[in-house]
């Protein structure tokens, strides 16, 4: 009896020996999906708390995708959910607070806020545990060894992941758009230069191009507050590098290495010059200058006759609906040429290094480990789908082979058309995560080939955005926008950068609007730079400018 207890005992022993040895086995792979299943029995779920900003386009964050996030990578998560236009307020409340989750799925942090925390030790260094348990992102940064370089502080830490979203008609986002129908029933041209725009709004202003015998029409108009909505972006360029507001670093350049500021130089004042010049003839919209995406809508979609000639805004629909017939009119101009040949364009290409994944304090070893392998996931073509649209078989799916690209290729995946009609999605995050878009993943998209269709938008927006590619200006003249701040100089340069930028937002609205006159005025507007301490703050933009061309030999 004694013996068959102890045949029974050992063969217990052994079989718990063999499922412990697969266990660590599975475990030690570095599996991005944090050993879900071992022997038939699934490991009890990492608990993690993560903070998220919930789109108003979004139902629920308790959908299908979530639960395929906890499947595949064995955590069990519990959301602090904050608004997505609160400019961070809930999340800064939270940091205040020493109430954070472990991490942040939408944390939006910038190098500067990175390199603080991460000096208080609030934010932990992310780069051991990439080496060791995410696969998936160390491939993708022995491929792409400009990201790991661009998201990599100055002290050597990685503490923060960005959404990489390698969008095209977003590098060159700085568009306006012109009613084609007005100048093709005026026989206007294309304009190629400023003057020959000036003579386009004049036509549009004076002759009747919507036919209606009353002078409704708006020959230029525009919108704050939104992507790239300002129409002082697109219309400097011709003059000097304007980024245009709202940037990382806005109004700022490089010329033969020095940093500078775009709104002092001799060439901002000649592009002043011509934007009051429209703005006195009655060719600029006023309510450009206050209005939101709303009020320009209203232009758009105006009921009746169409009114609207001209505007900036980052894609046409953002102003006029697809479903109106009129959003055909419109195309985008090429860079205007200025008096002086200068033609340039805006020129957004970067992978991102604001923070949206951290990993904080807070974790335990197990949560660090579950919450990285997590991040693996999300950054795969499957996680990034999801977060964008939603689960497979839900709004998208397999492209089949007769499908096409907006590059005439081969597509990988096709959206369901009710994704783009429905106001409410019940799935995905709705880009709120930290999900990777290289160029080739976001243009895999099946587009229809004809572009003025509602499946052929994507197609559309490439079309029209060749015309700006070129135009940039050269890597050498830009300051870039993936660039760390030291933690020390990081809450000086945003006081600077606050008030330089809300000085020459203010001062350029009163040149033009004739409050201020521009020949008169100048010296003093530029003398005023002194008491912002603007040479301090070009004196840190350049130092984090040098850092990181040594960061990148």
């Amino acid at each position: 009896m004694k013996k068959s207890w102890k045949m029974v005992a050992g063969i217990v022993l052994a079989a718990t020996l063999l499922v412990s040895a697969c266990s660590n086995n599975n475990n030690s792979a570095g599996s991005s999906t944090n050993g879900a299943v071992n022997g038939g029995e699934s490991q009890t779920p990492v608990k993690l708390s993560a903070f998220i900003n919930q789109s108003p386009n979004l139902a629920s964050l308790d959908n299908p995708f979530t639960k395929l996030v906890e499947e595949k990578t064995n955590v069990k998560l519990s959301f602090t959910v904050g608004p997505p236009n609160d400019n961070n307020d809930k999340r800064n409340v939270l940091m205040a607070s020493g109430d954070y989750p472990e991490i942040f799925l939408s944390g939006n942090f910038t190098p500067a806020e990175q390199m603080k925390f991460g000096k208080q030790g609030v934010f932990l260094p992310l780069n051991d545990l990439i080496e060791q348990y995410a696969p998936n992102i160390k491939k993708i940064f022995e491929e792409r060894p400009d990201l790991k370089t661009a998201i990599t502080s100055s002290d050597g830490n990685i503490y923060g992941m960005p959404q990489v979203n390698e969008c095209y008609h977003c590098w060159y986002a700085q568009k306006l758009w012109i009613n084609q129908k007005w100048l093709d029933k005026l026989g206007l041209d294309m304009p190629t230069t400023t003057e020959e725009y000036a003579e386009v709004l004049r036509a549009f202003k004076t002759k009747d191009p919507n036919g209606n015998g009353i002078a409704d029409e708006v020959p230029l108009s525009g919108a704050l507050y939104t992507w790239h909505g300002d129409i002082t972006g697109f219309l400097m360029n011709p003059f000097i590098y304007n980024n245009g507001d709202g940037q990382s670093f806005s109004y700022i350049r490089v010329k033969d290495g020095q940093v500078q500021l775009s709104a002092n130089q001799p060439e901002w004042k000649d592009g002043l010059a011509y934007l009051a010049s429209l703005y006195k003839e009655g060719l600029i919209d006023p309510q450009a200058f206050t209005q939101n995406q709303e009020g320009l809508q209203q232009l758009g979609n105006n009921v009746g006759e169409t009114i609207l000639g001209s505007f900036a805004i980052g894609h046409v629909q953002m102003a006029v609906a697809a479903t109106d017939e009129r959003n055909q009119y419109y195309v985008a101009v090429p860079p205007l040429k200025g008096p002086n040949g200068v033609q340039l364009s805006g020129y957004y290409k970067s992978v991102g290094n604001q923070g949206r994944f951290v990993i904080t304090d807070k974790a335990s070893e197990e949560q660090q480990i579950a919450a990285i392998k997590m991040l693996d996931y999300l950054w795969t073509e499957e996680g990034t789908r999801g977060q964008v649209f939603s689960v497979e078989g839900h709004s998208w799916s397999k492209a089949s082979a007769d499908q096409l690209n907006v590059n005439g290729k081969p597509a990988s995946y096709q959206v369901d058309p009710s994704y783009r009609s429905e106001t409410i999605h019940t799935d995905g995050w709705d880009q709120a995560g930290p999900d990777f878009r290289p160029r080739d993943r976001f243009e895999s998209e099946a587009v229809s080939q004809d572009m003025l269709s509602p499946e052929g938008y994507e197609l559309r927006l490439v079309t029209e955005t060749n015309k700006y590619e070129g135009f940039e200006p050269k890597e050498d003249e830009m300051f870039p926008t993936d660039i760390f701040i030291s933690a020390e100089d990081g809450e000086k340069a945003a006081q600077y950068k606050a008030t330089v930028e809300d000085y020459v937002r203010s001062n350029m609205l009163q040149f033009i609007t004739g409050h201020k006159d521009i020949q008169k005025d100048w010296d003093s507007y530029v003398q005023g730079f002194g008491g912002l301490k603007l040479s301090d703050y070009l004196k840190i933009l350049q130092s984090a400018y040098d850092a990181n061309l040594n960061k990148m030999k």
